[in-house]
């Protein structure tokens, strides 16, 4: 399925798409509950607080790229607290670096773990893929309701836990 030329796709809505589409579909349409969050307290703090050199939280149309440098190449960064949601964090700097390539700038990223003091290399090489997966997240958020709930083992830390399963 194509992406529709309105449908302008954040990266927490591709984060999302790995961590829980009923998570994805209540966002996507401002149910957003993160405020309450504590995780998401401490990921602002670690953010603020780290790469304090970098010029902090570039913003295009609907994406938010943590930082920028430029080293022959563009690598754009996303500093994330853990690797548990490692797949998500993945495919969310791989959207952004779609992105980017689709208004003509080529780039590459690196994921910053600055707790684990780790870093994760990442490079768009299958572009299909992430169109495939722009589709479904359109999809589900043109879902009429929001998909049944699934349990997951992070359930109980989500912000969204409540609208789900209680």
């Amino acid at each position: 399925m194509m992406v529709s030329k309105d449908m302008m796709v954040r990266g927490t809505q591709v984060n999302y798409y790995f961590i829980c589409h009923r998570k994805l579909w209540f966002f996507s349409h401002n149910i957003t509950m993160e405020k309450e969050s504590e995780d998401v307290a401490i990921g602002k703090l670690l953010h603020e607080s780290t790469y304090k050199r970098m010029k902090k939280e570039i913003v295009m149309d609907r994406i938010a790229i943590d930082f920028v440098e430029k080293k022959g190449k563009i690598i754009i960064h996303e500093v994330k607290k853990s690797k548990k949601m490692e797949k998500a964090h993945y495919y969310q700097l791989l959207y952004y670096i779609y992105s980017l390539r689709k208004k003509g700038v080529e780039a590459e990223g690196i994921i910053n773990y600055p707790m684990l003091r780790k870093i994760e290399r990442v490079r768009l090489e299958n572009v299909e893929e992430m169109e495939k997966i722009l589709g479904e997240i359109q999809k589900i958020v043109e879902m009429r309701s929001p998909p049944p709930p699934e349990r997951k083992r992070y359930c109980g830390k989500c912000s969204y836990f409540e609208m789900c399963w209680i």
